[in-house]
């Protein structure tokens, strides 16, 4: 039986806009990823995917419901503690790549190794390899402008692999990408997914890219459901 890297249970999230105007975003939202599944995540604009992304990555808090990672249920851990989980088992990635522009490629994955404790040859050794695995050896001196956004979006998703993390969320990763070239860094970005075993939960607008992954959950109404993309 496969491991369960994240799991959420009975998820409620609402904002106030006022009083006493609530919008609930989240309706008993759950969900269970395994180890090496990529799981899409689907929902027109505003429906909430943002949001749920955020508190399965330990960046928001539900209202109620459960957030477990890894096997630690999260739920109600201080600041520290999902400071910690978040840094040790969590990657993210967004549509904008938010690369360090005064830095080169390496030096964009080797630095969250280096806050995370790694020695720099270790770093330096991991950051070299997962490059070479996204088709970016000879582009690792080359600092974010000297690349493209096919190339940036990779190194990325390489930053966010750096420190193995056993969940990744991706927010549209590929949302602004052409066609080919999202092609393209999606194939990477599953590759890995299955190369390292961790979970993976993305968002994304492209059906044919959602059809590709393990399954489809759409976010209806504030809660998750099965469903095709079509």
């Amino acid at each position: 039986m496969s491991e369960v890297v994240l799991r959420l249970d009975g998820i409620e999230k609402g904002y106030k806009l006022g009083t006493p105007g609530e919008i609930r975003v989240l309706r008993g939202a759950s969900v269970a990823i395994e180890a090496g599944e990529a799981v899409a995540l689907v929902a027109p604009s505003g429906a909430g995917k943002s949001t749920l992304l955020h508190i399965a990555g330990l960046l928001d808090t539900p209202d109620s419901g459960t957030v477990e990672i890894a096997g630690q249920n999260l739920s109600k851990a201080r600041d520290r503690a999902r400071t910690a989980a978040r840094r040790d088992h969590v990657g993210f990635i967004y549509q904008f790549h938010h690369l360090l522009p005064e830095f080169t490629a390496a030096e964009n994955v080797v630095l969250p190794q280096l806050a995370h404790g790694t020695a720099k040859a270790e770093a330096e050794a991991r950051a070299a390899d997962l490059l070479a695995r996204v088709g970016l050896a000879a582009r690792a001196d080359h600092r974010p402008s000297a690349l493209s956004g096919g190339e940036q979006q990779r190194v990325a998703f390489c930053r966010a692999l750096a420190n193995r993390p056993r969940v990744l969320l991706a927010d549209e990763p590929t949302g602004n990408l052409d066609p080919a070239t999202a092609d393209t860094v999606f194939d990477a970005l599953l590759g890995l997914v299955k190369e390292t075993g961790m979970g993976a939960l993305i968002a994304t607008h492209n059906l044919e890219l959602a059809a590709r992954m393990d399954r489809v959950l759409r976010l209806e109404e504030g809660a998750l459901r099965d469903g095709a993309t079509g």
